[in-house]
């Protein structure tokens, strides 16, 4: 039976062309209904190479292509794991070498929210030994799966196509009943005023059950993420004690995060 392009996973053919699929589907989802002549303005690009990103975005369920141009799916205003992979690599990485550094060495239970920069802390943590990794997020399990070092405990759910993360109340009643040190949370935005936030209700509850749970919880982001609020709030304010983020995040922002008491570790661009 066929599959609706709804319902398949984001595939990426290559890493200019994923990046030509980023910049038209936040320039979609953040304006609404575009017309091609705006997008190939935007872009730099021929009409027959937008034609051919657009026919393969609407096919994978990414957007609405039109007769002239593109609009945005209801939905769709967060980004697919998938792509967002690929993005801001360099500061991820850096992002997550400074946040294990931060980690105590020794016997440790740290659970882990999905996100491509938690997914990359888990890639600094790999050869940790007496590490266990709580997650819902299957990048982050196959990750560490493949390395001996660490144990892995991959709790139950529903698995969500956008993010690859397992939500739903099997997820929920895992998290109520284990142990950890120490929760990091991967955030869509983080603020003073709103805390730590994503898109989805369902991934929220559980982070807020993780943050709840833990008696220290970490925010690594990057420095676009500080200052900005999205809908579903993982944990408030003052429930977070540390943040990981780089040099480009606002200076005031970060002044109140610091207000109320978050330690900041701010990581410098590569020169």
């Amino acid at each position: 039976m066929a599959r609706s392009p709804q319902s398949r996973l984001p595939h990426v053919p290559s890493l200019k062309r994923a990046n030509r699929m980023l910049a038209v589907l936040r320039l979609v989802n953040a304006s609404g209904p575009v017309t091609a002549a705006q997008l190939e303005a935007e872009l730099r690009v021929s009409a027959a190479t937008l034609r051919r990103d657009l026919a393969e975005m609407h096919d994978q369920g990414l957007l609405i292509r039109t007769r002239g141009g593109a609009a945005p799916l209801p939905s769709h205003a967060e980004v697919p794991v998938q792509l967002r992979d690929l993005e801001s690599r360099e500061v991820k990485h850096r992002l997550a070498v400074k946040a294990a550094e931060l980690l105590p060495t020794g016997r440790r239970t740290i659970a882990l929210t999905g996100g491509t920069t938690t997914a990359e802390l888990a890639r600094a943590l790999a050869h940790r030994r007496q590490l266990t990794v709580v997650t819902n997020a299957l990048p982050i399990a196959m990750e560490l799966a493949s390395q001996p070092a660490a144990r892995v405990v991959m709790v139950g759910g529903v698995v969500r196509p956008v993010s690859l993360e397992l939500v739903g109340p099997l997820a929920e009643q895992a998290y109520e009943v284990l142990d950890v040190d120490l929760a990091v949370l991967g955030v869509d935005g983080f603020s003073a005023g709103g805390g730590a936030t994503t898109h989805d209700e369902a991934e929220a509850r559980i982070s807020r059950i993780m943050a709840r749970r833990a008696p220290q919880v970490m925010v690594v982001a990057s420095g676009d993420k500080i200052g900005r609020v999205t809908p579903a709030r993982m944990a408030d304010p003052g429930g977070v004690g540390v943040l990981v983020t780089d040099s480009s995040a606002d200076p005031a922002e970060l002044q109140r995060l610091r207000a109320a008491g978050v330690a900041v570790h701010l990581v410098e661009p590569r020169r």
